[in-house]
């Protein structure tokens, strides 16, 4: 990624002055000339708040008529800017904390001209906020807005069917020669002064999810070998490895790359959760990326991991199934439910430890959630013989062994310790008289789980290697060892 020059910038009742990129600075200094929309856009209406999962119709600003939208402008303007933009500041330097929820707000664009001015007025938001929302990558859009959902008001079904009316897309250029589908993909806005057409659906992540962690590593450090084709990071636990749909700028792949002055940025090859640590393979080219991906597809990579377990695990072959449903938590169930999929692990060897003191519980942000027996946990080598995710930690969870720190798991471990039976598909599964019952119950036990872990977890991929050993790499001491 090019480094951007950067200097003073005033900006009236913003926090008195800001540092602001070059690129930035010619935006918001010179006239935006249109340029051509890149292929495709997409749309929906009101406030999409992505921690409740629902719409808030009250709160609907991008697909009210326009004398509501003026009703809404004239609300805003009349809170003094310096109140209403101090809970924004500026994505970097990254705060110590993720203070307030992640929120996307979906945007239909009634006058055409650069995204970056779109945002800003519609939104009401610090032009260089903006800026970088779009280097982060919170920002998509699509060409002809989707359905709206069964939760849209009465104006926001008005305006889909406003712009999405088929004498109004026969006029629209940009969309000749694809069908609606088509035009209904979305794609990520990454230039400030893209342009963006009457129609365009926008869909905007204000906050989106930040990983401070990033910024307290010694990268250089965390740099297991170098090769022509690959570099092998030990990963550390708080971070992502390829970024999140609102946030590829805070990647080990991005500071992996600074760390090591690269000229071109490093690729994902394969992923590990945000709370685990360990050995990553990085491509330094595309084509070796796609070597990498076809010796994971052919099973030529082999990976082992070191998980901290908060009660013993037989060593042998474990064997779950897992629900095919793409949010976590992960459910797996004992018995064999037909189309979920098969989970298997191996413990190769289960041995006793010291639980983690304090002063590292408190470093790495580790809760216990009062686990029955902290004296001792359990230190787990594990081959991982299917790669799904979440796999190891739901797993030794529905064993009865969650892993030390993993605030989703442990809490439906101890829930079923409690009450043995909560857990429908454990030891003690309840016998379902149709679908629906079953899918009651998965809901329920869902439920039953916390949130995913702000930092660590005691997990750690420890050892990867292909080609039957040719390429060997481990990752050293995990964190709980330190």
């Amino acid at each position: 990624m090019a480094t951007m020059v950067s200097s003073l910038l005033w900006i009236p009742n913003y926090r008195i002055f800001v540092v602001a990129p070059a690129t930035v600075r010619r935006t918001l200094t010179a006239s935006s000339r249109p340029r051509h929309c890149h292929k495709s856009t997409r749309f929906c209406c009101s406030i999409w708040d992505s921690n409740s999962n629902s719409y808030h119709k009250s709160n609907s600003r991008a697909f009210a008529s326009d004398s509501e939208a003026s009703l809404a402008v004239a609300s805003t303007l009349s809170t003094p800017k310096s109140i209403r933009h101090e809970e924004y500041g500026r994505l970097l330097p990254c705060p110590a904390e993720n203070v307030l929820p992640r929120k996307i707000e979906h945007l239909v664009v009634k006058e055409g001209g650069p995204i970056l001015d779109f945002i800003t007025k519609a939104l009401d938001l610090p032009p260089l906020y903006v800026a970088d929302l779009i280097h982060f990558g919170a920002v998509y859009y699509a060409l002809v807005c989707p359905k709206p959902p069964s939760t849209a008001t009465p104006e926001e079904i008005k305006l889909y069917k406003e712009f999405t009316n088929p004498r109004v897309l026969r006029k629209r250029p940009s969309i000749k020669g694809k069908t609606v589908r088509e035009a209904q993909n979305t794609f990520r806005i990454t230039h400030i002064d893209e342009f963006v057409e009457v129609g365009t659906y926008v869909r905007v992540h204000v906050r989106p999810k930040r990983f401070p962690r990033c910024y307290e590593v010694d990268w250089r450090s965390r740099i297991i070998a170098v090769t022509d084709s690959y570099v092998v990071l030990n990963k550390p636990a708080g971070t992502s490895v390829g970024g999140t749909t609102d946030n590829i700028e805070e990647t080990c792949a991005t500071f992996a790359t600074r760390a090591l002055e690269l000229t071109t940025p490093l690729k994902t090859t394969h992923q590990i959760d945000n709370c685990t640590e360990g050995c990553v393979v990085l491509a330094r080219t595309r084509d070796y990326c796609s070597v990498f991906h076809r010796k994971i597809r052919e099973k030529q990579v082999k990976k082992l991991y070191l998980a901290l377990a908060a009660a013993y695990v037989p060593c042998g072959v474990i064997t779950h199934y897992m629900r095919p449903f793409r949010k976590a938590p992960k459910i797996i169930s004992d018995d064999f439910i037909k189309e979920w999929n098969l989970c298997q692990l191996e413990v190769l060897e289960c041995r006793k430890v010291l639980w983690p003191n304090a002063l590292l519980e408190e470093k790495y942000g580790i809760e216990d959630f009062n686990w029955p027996n902290k004296e001792f946990a359990y230190e787990c080598k594990i081959n991982l013989l299917t790669g799904r995710t979440h796999q190891i930690r739901a797993q030794l969870a529905a064993c009865g062994a969650p892993i030390v720190g993993d605030s989703m798991y442990m809490p439906a471990a101890i829930s079923e310790l409690a009450s043995p039976g909560v857990n429908p598909f454990g030891k003690y599964k309840k016998q379902f008289e149709n679908d629906a019952d079953r899918e009651w119950a998965t809901e329920e036990w869902a439920a039953k789980h916390g949130k995913e872990p702000g930092v660590a977890i005691g997990l750690q991929a420890c050892e990867i290697s292909w080609d039957e050993g040719e390429h060997f790499y481990e990752a050293g001491a995990p964190w709980w060892t330190q």
